[in-house]
């Protein structure tokens, strides 16, 4: 009897010391995440090692220890440090487990660590595993729901989640018709992240900048909303590009994707520099990318930096492309032909830019340089220097067949942004006559522009037909994007007419 008394009292101090262990963002454990999301992981490791000896039952540092590593990979892309980290995931589960299963922290974090793998192993085209990863995910995330239907992190991360599946790109289908259980539609997402973001309003959120860049960008991505991401974003508390090179990198991509190229240069120039921040080489490529949409001269020398710095996997094809494309400018054949050739030969054939960038050095084609500088200027959002660049020309002062369906495309695009409406349909509408059946994406872009157009227009039925043109259209180039924007639009007009 004194036996079975002893066994259990054993197993009643066991569940109460594991009961012990809990998931709090203490004031340390607030610090070391603030020094994770600004990737300045040395400080946030020093910091985690004291909260484990001081505070050893908060659980709460294997979630931040988890962004460390995910922001390590994610940024690097360097696939050793990938497989040597990896391990971590299921070290980080096994001690969330560790937790009191009767806090809402205990599933959601499970699903946030495979969440941020997910993504990880994207980078590396490790789509099966991602997307098993994800779904592993969203279950607990649903289970979580559940049972705290009112825990913001849960539906931050599901808000996403939702806003997403409706608009995977076809190559990706079968990934989540295969391998998942996800389901949602923007409407419903976008609702969950506003109700983060007001709760977010009237009490400290430790996730409230997380929630607000996911916002945005699905604002800007899924409703092409990009003055609302912007003031979004701007208006965060705490999102400082000085300071934070995260920031910098989201207010800046924000800024060059919204036609604000002279302030998101203005960003980078004045992103944090030191030893104590993670290398961010990216920035220099985003630098030089927004000088070169201006056509400064000194370009080159940020997409130089990115190269010499960066031991990844992506954007190298498109830095040279870059490269290529400002001796074009500086009228450099040798140069050109020399950039050209090395785009051929190093990085990656794997995200869209580097795939059009290969291509493009392949097949042989020399861009007009009339229509470079236009394209440029145009992505800069400099929409007047670029039309005064075309408003004397036609397509016939073009003599090959690409040259003069872009010109159209170009121009269309250009009137677009000066609210010249119905000049801009007219070009887009000969863009896609020319140009559909060819391998470019002019028409494609030239579909969907129009269908965003009237969209804005409040004219729905000829957006909807544009829209699902666009979907018809199956060119060689950006074919995934562009696609994956008709359906986001086609699903904001369900029900309107």
């Amino acid at each position: 009897m004194l036996k079975f008394k002893l066994i259990a009292a054993v197993l009643m101090l066991a569940v109460s010391l594991k009961a012990e262990k809990r998931f709090e963002f203490t004031t340390p454990a607030k610090e070391a995440y603030d020094l994770a999301m600004s990737l300045r992981f040395d400080e946030a490791r020093s910091l985690l090692q004291k909260i484990k000896s001081s505070d050893p039952d908060n659980l709460i540092v294997y979630h931040i220890e988890n962004y460390i590593d995910f922001f390590t990979v994610y940024i690097s892309e360097n696939q050793a440090l990938f497989y040597k980290l990896e391990p971590n995931k299921e070290f980080r589960i096994e001690k969330i487990r560790e937790g009191d299963p009767g806090s809402p922290y205990y599933l959601y974090l499970q699903a946030n660590v495979r969440l941020h793998w997910a993504l990880a192993r994207l980078k590396f085209e490790e789509y099966f595993t991602a997307f098993r990863e994800v779904n592993r995910a969203f279950k607990l995330l649903q289970e979580n729901s559940r049972k705290f239907p009112d825990f913001m992190p849960n539906k931050k991360d599901l808000g996403i989640l939702h806003a997403m599946v409706g608009t995977i790109p076809d190559e990706y289908k079968w990934g989540v018709e295969l391998l998942s259980s996800l389901n949602g539609t923007i409407d419903q997402g976008r609702k969950e992240i506003e109700e983060v973001l007001e709760y977010a309003r009237r009490q400290p959120f430790i996730y409230e900048n997380e929630t607000r860049v996911l916002y945005a960008y699905l604002l800007f991505y899924l409703d092409d909303a990009g003055d609302a991401a912007w003031e979004i974003l701007k208006n965060g508390n705490h999102i400082d590009p000085k300071t934070n090179p995260l920031a910098c990198f989201t207010l800046a991509n924000l800024a060059m994707r919204s036609g604000k190229n002279d302030e998101a240069a203005n960003i980078l120039s004045n992103r944090p520099k030191g030893a104590q921040y993670f290398p961010f080489p990216y920035l220099d490529f985003m630098l030089g990318l927004a000088k070169l949409r201006r056509l400064d001269n000194d370009a080159g020398q940020y997409f130089q930096l990115f190269l010499k710095n960066f031991n990844g996997r992506h954007f190298i094809k498109e830095a040279y492309q870059k490269l290529a494309w400002l001796a074009l400018i500086q009228n450099d054949s040798n140069n050109f032909n020399r950039y050209n050739k090395l785009c051929l030969q190093k990085g990656n054939s794997v995200v869209g830019s580097d795939k059009n960038a290969h291509s493009e050095a392949a097949s042989g084609i020399v861009p007009d340089i009339i229509l470079l500088k236009a394209r440029l200027l145009f992505d800069g959002g400099y929409y007047q220097r670029a039309y005064d660049l075309l408003k004397r020309k036609s397509s016939a002062n073009f003599t090959s067949t690409r040259h003069q369906i872009e010109f159209t495309y170009r121009l269309g695009r250009i009137l677009h942004m000066l609210h010249r409406h119905n000049e801009a349909l007219r070009f887009y509408q000969r863009t896609i006559d020319s140009g559909a059946d060819k391998p470019y994406y002019f028409a494609c872009n030239a579909a969907l522009q129009a269908g965003l157009l009237l969209e804005d227009l409040k004219r729905y039925v000829g957006a909807r037909n544009y829209f699902q043109q666009c979907l018809k259209i199956k060119p060689e180039e950006h074919a995934s994007g562009l696609h994956q924007q008709a359906k986001a639009g086609l699903e904001r007009l369900k029900g309107k007419s």
